[in-house]
């Protein structure tokens, strides 16, 4: 049938009035092989115990395909499962309204309605219905009905191997894999009498990435969230009150809309140290990293009474006599978590005396899982890739840069991890000056919110961006449903098309 001659196409659900019809198309479909259809019995059983799973398509009025499922508690299924232990008769015991993977039991188009793609809006069905219902994902028994011309050259795990590669056709395997299903194991035996592929079947399967395990606790992690980036002012300061102050105006403003986290720059206390300018330099750090404490204890408290998640920056820490660079992650629930600057730049290590640190993981939140990487670790790709192997959705980057060229590298590497770890990126730094603070004289900032460069997000890859070099906030929303679309369904796979073959990045064990 000519697609241009076609007036209307219709999903419905199938019917026991459906089938005589159904019977007729079901021996079309499968060359007229006796016993091939369904009897008006099941179709009677599969209709009152799931209705939603047994679907029709219909090309102007005319039955032109077919779509059957169950719902089963996949635990309880055999691995060297047949078709007969799934439908087990006519009464579908296996059915579960309860089970967690839709099964798929039977799907066909009549030959002359084929080429329509007919096959694809049963499928695509099928793939709302499990999305609709929560389900783990599909999974059912794929028929390979040209294996019978090759048995004798291969076993069935190279007939797949030779499929995928294209160098032997079978329609089948092809239209399920073009489908975004994937094999998870070959049973011999599946199908009795199904000599085509010698009674062998590959069992299928899609994921669902929308499927949440259902939580029996009031909480649930969000999949919208939004981010509150303080561009923060340098200025002097009286004292540790008057700069908490300014702290939690800021993170009033941000939770007054409703933000999930409050994002601070790098060393944004350092107008603390201006009381100890007349020290060396290291010998002041050291002082400012007395405040740390106090600062800490004051956001946390800031985070449990605002009801939003706070990135803390980073100040100078000393511990057994050791000068680091860290920050913490402070929950709206109370608990605190510690990072550490990997990297230390030059300058740090030559003015300061600041060490490397060794702490790096990631931080389960009630808005996603999180990473944070201080200013200069945004330049060492490997450390964001560890990151991104544990399922960081959004990676935070608080930094301080003087120049418009040192804030140059942290933005465009911040772009580049949130391409090729398929993440958002969100960088907070400060602006201003302190002209009564050694080695801290002047701060360039543009704060931001990067994601990925695909088609469901900006095409520059820029959510946000604040003014450059003037005190303000940013307030902007990432959908992290986005990002499980991307890793299964982008226009390029980044984190999937690692050659782990070639390369891999390794954490050490100390």
């Amino acid at each position: 049938m000519e697609e241009h001659k076609i007036d209307n196409i219709e999903l419905s659900f199938l019917t026991v009035g459906d089938f005589e019809e159904l019977k007729s198309a079901t021996l079309e479909a499968y060359g007229g092989v006796l016993n091939s259809y369904w009897k008006k019995e099941h179709i009677a059983r599969l209709t009152s115990i799931f209705s939603e799973g047994q679907v029709v398509i219909r090309i102007d009025g005319q039955l032109a395909g077919c779509a059957l499922s169950l719902i089963v508690d996949y635990d309880k299924i055999d691995d060297n499962h047949t078709y007969a232990d799934i439908i087990e008769g006519d009464k579908f015991k296996n059915h579960d309204p309860d089970g967690d993977v839709l099964y798929g039991i039977d799907v066909f188009i009549k030959p002359e309605f084929r080429g329509l793609r007919l096959g694809r809006r049963l499928y695509d069905y099928r793939k709302e219905l499990c999305e609709n219902l929560n389900l783990k994902g599909i999974v059912f028994g794929g028929r390979m009905p040209n294996y019978h011309k090759y048995k004798d050259q291969y076993s069935p795990k190279e007939y797949i191997q030779k499929v995928k590669h294209k160098e032997i056709h079978d329609p089948v395997l092809n239209f399920q894999t073009s489908n975004d299903f994937h094999p998870i194991r070959i049973i011999k035996g599946y199908l009795e009498g199904d000599t085509a592929s010698s009674e062998y079947a590959v069992l299928m399967e899609w994921d669902n990435i929308y499927y949440t395990k259902p939580n029996k606790k009031a909480s649930s992690v969000k999949t919208v969230v939004r981010l509150g980036l303080i561009q923060w002012q340098m200025r002097p300061y009286n004292g540790l009150e008057d700069l908490m102050q300014q702290v939690e105006y800021f993170v009033d403003s941000v939770s007054a809309y409703r933000s999930d986290f409050a994002v601070f720059p790098e060393f944004f206390n350092a107008p603390l140290m201006a009381k100890y300018n007349h020290l060396h330099e290291p010998q002041a750090i050291r002082e400012l990293a007395g405040y740390t404490q106090t600062i800490v204890e004051k956001m946390q408290q800031l985070s449990i009474s605002y009801n939003i998640n706070i990135i803390t920056g980073s100040m100078p820490e000393v511990v057994d006599d050791v000068l680091y660079n860290v920050g913490y992650l402070c929950r709206r629930d109370g608990s605190l978590e510690r990072y550490e600057k990997i990297h230390v730049t030059p300058d740090e290590a030559k003015v300061w005396g600041m060490q490397r640190g060794h702490q790096l993981k990631t931080f389960e939140t009630d808005a996603g899982k999180i990473g944070v990487l201080i200013c200069y670790d945004s330049e060492f790709p490997e450390l964001s890739r560890l990151l991104a192997d544990e399922g960081m959705d959004i990676l935070f980057v608080p930094f301080l840069t003087d120049t418009q060229n040192g804030y140059s590298r942290v933005r465009l590497c911040a772009q580049a991890r949130a391409i090729e770890n398929e993440c958002y990126v969100a960088i907070a730094g400060s602006v201003g000056n302190l002209p009564n603070v050694n080695n801290m004289d002047i701060q360039y900032a543009q704060s931001a919110v990067f994601t990925p460069c695909d088609f469901a997000f900006p095409s520059n890859g820029i959510k946000a961006e604040t003014t450059p070099n003037t005190e303000m906030i940013l307030v902007a929303d990432v959908d992290l449903g986005l990002l499980r679309e991307l890793h299964s369904f982008g226009a390029v796979k980044n984190l999937k098309d690692r050659r782990k073959d070639v390369y891999d990045v390794i954490r050490v064990i100390k």
